[in-house]
């Protein structure tokens, strides 16, 4: 069994029933935490439509509260969330704004400490986003 991911009459994405679920259900977790809807679901009958409007909007903040954030844990709890929904935001065409790059502390709303070493979060997802599209079926 599967479900289906569409924009319109296109599939962006047809995962397992269990990929689709946890997928979903983080969709709904990011939906409450950045405060907008993201432009994915409801699910019904296994066929979920994006809305590229809402999604595109939808990815802007999440990098944007991604690029907030200098914290390894939640780096990587948030890690494979952001490369599907960028992978799918490629699939989808929408336009992704990616954050101008922070330096140092200024700024961020979750901090660890000590603090991480600068990392560059942004290449690490898109590269990730480029492996996970290449395994995402249709």
């Amino acid at each position: 069994m599967s479900q289906y991911f569409d924009m319109g009459e296109e599939t962006l994405w047809n995962p397992s029933n269990g990929a689709a679920q946890l997928f979903v259900r983080q969709v709904r977790l990011y939906e409450d935490l950045l405060g907008i809807p993201s432009g994915i679901g409801p699910m019904e009958n296994d066929e979920c439509q994006v809305d590229p409007a809402a999604f595109e909007t939808f990815v802007t903040a999440l990098l944007t509260w991604r690029d907030r954030t200098q914290h390894r844990i939640i780096d990587a709890l948030a890690a494979g969330f952001i490369a599907t929904v960028l992978a799918l935001a490629d699939r989808a065409r929408v336009d992704v704004r990616w954050p101008e790059p922070r330096v140092g502390l200024e700024g961020r709303t979750d901090i660890q400490v000590p603090a991480p070493p600068q990392q560059d979060w942004a290449g690490a997802a898109r590269a990730r986003a480029r492996e996970l599209d290449r395994a995402m079926a249709r």
